[in-house]
């Protein structure tokens, strides 16, 4: 279910284990120290230790973490059509994937690099402008439209409809 190699037999080990969040790692040159970056975390399972430890129960784990993760992607392409926050759920459901599977981590780090490069599209003085000036059109064009139907047809509260 993992796209990891497993290595529990003792014959390799991780030459440079993933600092902790608030570490640093030495560079290549070893006299300057930088930050690591979200997306220089180690990829693969997040589970403890002592699950990792045991075969059966690293594979148990994996199965509980899929099924959950399963069932809030379902839910949330369920609320793409009704209401409720269907995007922001599916998302979800793929970072409780990605705690433990490889091709969730991957998607969810495309996924937050095309967002980033978006809202810096977005925030673009340019595309600014021309998005503030499209939405003056359309919103024109609907008062418009809106004023032709009340001249034509008039206003009619429902409570005065005659049958």
């Amino acid at each position: 279910m993992n796209a990891e190699s497993d290595e529990r037999d003792g014959a390799a080990a991780p030459a440079d284990p993933a600092p902790a969040a608030g570490e640093e790692r030495a560079s290549v040159t070893g006299d300057v120290t930088e930050g690591v970056a979200k997306e220089d975390r180690e990829l693969g399972s997040r589970a403890p230790g002592f699950i990792k430890a045991s075969r059966t129960l690293h594979l148990s784990w994996q199965v509980g973490v899929f099924v959950v993760g399963l069932a809030v992607v379902a839910a949330g392409i369920v609320m793409l059509p009704l209401p409720g926050p269907g995007w922001l759920v599916i998302f979800g459901g793929m970072a409780i994937w990605a705690t433990e599977f490889v091709w969730a981590q991957l998607v969810l780090r495309w996924t937050r690099r095309k967002v980033t490069e978006a809202a810096q599209r977005a925030l673009d003085p340019k595309v600014r402008r021309r998005n503030i000036a499209l939405t003056a059109v359309g919103l024109v064009i609907i008062a418009v439209l809106v004023g032709i139907y009340v001249w034509k047809f008039g206003i009619v509260m429902p409570w005065k409809i005659d049958e």
